[in-house]
């Protein structure tokens, strides 16, 4: 931030490929510097925001842009702005509000070495989640400027850890509610446990939206480093709960299948984070899924891969992680009754091609499991919940993920490269012929391979096993074979 006050016409320049929001801080710094009792020179103000080919968007400035003129007009020493960072937008009465993306901010000032962050106080406890730099909050413009010119102090700011109930980011489903679908609990417990991509196909009314909703449940909690980083995301992107706590609950996406590829993927000018950024340690779900955009599925197909998305414009690039959990639905047929005992479905063969061929092979090549879920009898609706809840279920998806931290330096096993898979999944003689076998009789591509041998993996960690066994082995091809 540099500002020149130079002789000449009373004006006010703000240079250095500002947006509109930006250069609307004009108005809203002149009017915050007057009302907190500092008069506005009447010369020419000329503020420029290096490097000037950068472009700057948000209302994040306006504090810097403030207290940089009253530092140049002599209220406030240009020595004590060394090492510190302000961010936050000015009301034209001089108090401070909270912007977004505060809590990647702060974490690049302490990268770089600054001494501290100033900020509004809605954004104070998100700051604060930041270790290894002071934050400090203040409610107006003339506390910052006393604070900077050493006659006022300002206290630091403290982190609330935990996410209220009432900001929770969804409601998660107990997994003894899912009635029947014996098969598919299991397929779901051994998703979690290895963070592995899971396709649930049948009829409408077999479970597949509560067994989605019921997976965060049996997800362990974030780490202290997911946790900042996904709460970062949601920073930047706006969504963060109320007060800006550090997010612990992982998160849990659902777009409606008419989203564009750029709500799903990311994008806009500036760009912004997408649903698989925001699922980001989390799940996302995408219910329908033959039913999205073609654009939007096969955009999936690298961050699947990379763990991330980077999203390129013009003038601007973002590169946001998108290491998230897909878990995917769809009917058997468009009129989703394909194989009920009933009879009920009049598709042709053509037309549950087409429905299917909507989804790409490549994508489905993705996929870890894929399960077919049987209409559920009535009997079983009518029934009490018998099944296992999400708690015992989670104890063994964190015991087997706390294994994998230690094996695999902290990747769980769908996301091991295909080095370490050799390493942990080497297979004897009876299962190397076994994998050879299925992968003729399904033809399965070398990437399937590698995911059936991940998922063995984590089926042999659910089971206590140091190696890979051809039992295991048997359970993961299940779960690849096509329904």
């Amino acid at each position: 931030m540099e500002v020149e006050i130079a002789r000449g016409l009373p004006m006010f320049d703000l240079v250095g490929l500002a947006e509109v929001a930006v250069r609307e801080s004009r108005t809203r710094v002149r009017a915050a510097l007057e009302q907190s009792g500092y008069p506005f020179p009447l010369r020419r103000v000329i503020v420029n925001l290096a490097p000037a080919d950068v472009k700057k968007s948000g209302t994040g400035f306006d504090l810097a842009i403030a207290v940089a003129i009253l530092a140049a007009l002599g209220e406030c020493a240009v020595e004590a702005l060394n090492g510190w960072m302000l961010l936050g937008e000015l009301s034209l009465t001089g108090s401070l509000r909270g912007v977004r993306g505060v809590l990647p901010q702060t974490l690049a000032a302490r990268d770089r070495g600054f001494q501290g962050v100033i900020v509004a106080p809605d954004n104070a406890q998100e700051a604060a989640a930041v270790p290894g730099i002071t934050v400090l909050s203040a409610d107006t413009l003339r506390e910052v400027c006393e604070f900077l010119s050493g006659r006022k102090d300002l206290f630091p700011a403290r982190s609330a850890t935990e996410t209220p109930a009432e900001d929770a980011l969804h409601e998660v489903l107990d997994l003894s509610e899912v009635r029947g679908q014996e098969h598919a609990r299991r397929a779901l417990e051994v998703a979690a446990a290895g963070a592995h991509n899971i396709l649930l196909v049948g009829p409408p009314g077999g479970g597949k939206t509560l067994l989605a909703r019921a997976l965060p449940g049996i997800l362990p909690p974030l780490e202290p480093a997911e946790a900042i980083e996904v709460t970062a995301v949601h920073s930047v992107a706006g969504t963060l709960p109320r007060g800006g706590v550090l997010l612990r609950q992982r998160p849990f996406r659902a777009p409606h299948h008419t989203a564009s590829a750029v709500g799903i993927i990311g994008g806009g000018d500036p760009p912004r984070p997408g649903e698989i950024a925001l699922a980001h340690h989390g799940v996302l779900f995408l219910d329908e899924l033959p039913e999205f955009g073609k654009d939007a599925l096969e955009a999936l197909r690298e961050p699947l891969e990379d763990g991330h998305v980077t999203v390129v414009r013009a003038r601007s690039r973002a590169r946001y992680p998108a290491r998230f959990m897909l878990v995917a639905a769809m009917n058997p047929c468009p009129c989703g009754f394909a194989g009920d005992p009933s009879d009920r479905c009049a598709c042709t063969d053509e037309r549950v091609r087409r429905y299917r061929g909507r989804v790409s092979g490549p994508l489905l090549d993705r996929l870890d499991l894929y399960v077919a879920l049987p209409p559920v009898r009535v009997a079983e609706l009518a029934d009490d919940p018998h099944g296992e809840p999400s708690a015992a279920v989670r104890a063994r998806v964190e015991a087997c993920r706390a294994v994998q931290r230690e094996r695999n330096g902290g990747a769980c096993n769908a996301n091991l490269t295909a080095r370490a898979l050799r390493e942990v999944a080497a297979l004897d003689t009876a299962g190397r012929a076994l994998l050879g076998s299925a992968a003729d009789r399904f033809g399965l591509s070398a990437r399937a391979v590698h995911r059936v041998l991940k998922l063995a993996r984590t089926v042999a960690d659910l089971a206590g096993a140091e190696r890979v066994g051809a039992e295991h082995l048997a359970e993961a091809i299940g779960y690849r074979a096509p329904g």
